[in-house]
C-alpha cells in the first residue's frame, strides 16, 4: 500500500564513468551532481516498487538537492528516499545520501503517477507533431 513512510535506496560505487568530468558538470573526478539526483530518483522509484497498480508509474517533476560533500572515485554512495506527503497523483519525498565517510546531500524530490500507455501515447504525439 502506498503510504507516507514508504522508503526505498540505490547505492553506485564512483566510478570513471560518473564522475563530474566524464558527465560534463565539472572539471573534478569526483561523484557528479547529476548523478547523485539520478541516485536519489532511483531510490524513490525503488520506494514504489510493488506498490502501484499495473499499468501505472511515477515520472519525476522537481529535484531540490544540496549536494554537500565530494565523494572520491571508489567509495559508495548511498540514497535513501521517504515518502513524506501523498496527494492524489502527487508524491513527495525526502532524499539523503550517504558515502563510506558521511553524509554527501539531502533535499526533496517530487513524482507524479501516470498511467503508462497515455503517458506514452502522449510522447508519441508530440514526436509526431516535431
Amino acid at each position: 500500500m502506498l503510504k507516507p513512510g514508504v522508503s526505498g535506496e540505490a547505492v553506485m560505487v564512483v566510478a570513471k564513468g560518473n564522475t563530474a568530468i566524464e558527465v560534463g558538470s565539472g572539471s573534478v573526478p569526483v561523484f557528479a551532481t547529476p548523478m547523485l539526483v539520478a541516485l536519489m530518483e532511483n531510490a524513490a522509484i525503488n520506494a514504489l516498487k510493488e506498490k502501484l497498480p499495473e499499468g501505472q508509474t511515477t515520472v519525476g517533476s522537481k529535484v531540490n538537492i544540496a549536494h554537500t560533500a565530494a565523494t572520491p572515485l571508489g567509495m559508495t554512495v548511498t540514497a535513501h528516499a521517504e515518502l513524506v506527503e501523498l496527494d492524489g497523483r502527487r508524491l513527495l519525498f525526502n532524499v539523503t545520501a550517504v558515502d563510506d565517510s558521511g553524509p554527501v546531500g539531502e533535499g526533496t524530490h517530487e513524482r507524479f503517477i501516470v498511467d503508462l500507455a497515455k503517458f506514452l501515447a502522449k510522447v508519441d504525439q508530440k514526436k509526431a507533431g516535431a
